[in-house]
């Protein structure tokens, strides 16, 4: 396997082997110190703390966060929802994405193609929640169609991205 340098973006440094090393570490533990990253990637808590935080300015590592159990806090229900719409406008849109995003119940909102305009990802308590939820994103702009699935079970759930080698 060769160390190929791949571009972050264009006014960027490139990601070596070691910041994807660095970057697959801290997907895996963001709590281990900078000593115990530098040990795993091979380099010393200096150097590796100075790549730790190009990447951070960089924004290639974006925030260092806890995750938690949803189903310990309460969070029984995961539903996925599309969302159709009869107006595509600028202004639509922007007033759908502000009242969504102000939604603490979406965790994910995504603008698709295909079949659908829109996909939500909602955590919430129980189904009289979800219906609290339901009427809230209804009465939030005219909408063509809101289709909801219920997870039954959660098979696969990960938060660390494939870093690819080159």
């Amino acid at each position: 396997m060769t160390d190929v340098a791949v571009p972050i973006h264009q006014d960027s440094r490139r990601l070596d082997a070691i910041d994807r090393k660095i970057l697959t570490v801290l997907q895996e533990d963001a709590s281990l110190s900078v000593a115990e990253i530098g040990d795993r990637v091979g380099l010393s808590s200096t150097p590796c703390w100075k790549r730790i935080q190009r990447l951070e300015a960089d924004g290639v590592i974006l925030r260092r966060v806890a995750l938690v159990d949803q189903n310990k806090i309460g969070l029984g229900i995961s539903v996925f929802v599309s969302v159709e719409s009869a107006d595509h406008s600028d202004a639509w849109l922007r007033k759908f994405a502000d009242a969504v995003s102000a939604m603490p119940e979406v965790m994910e909102f995504y603008r698709m193609a295909g079949d659908v305009d829109y996909m939500l990802r909602v955590v919430v308590a129980d189904m009289q929640s979800y219906d609290i939820f339901y009427k809230k994103l209804i009465s939030a702009v005219p909408l063509k169609n809101v289709t909801s699935r219920f997870a039954m079970e959660k098979i696969k759930s990960v938060t660390a991205l494939p870093v690819p080698a080159a």
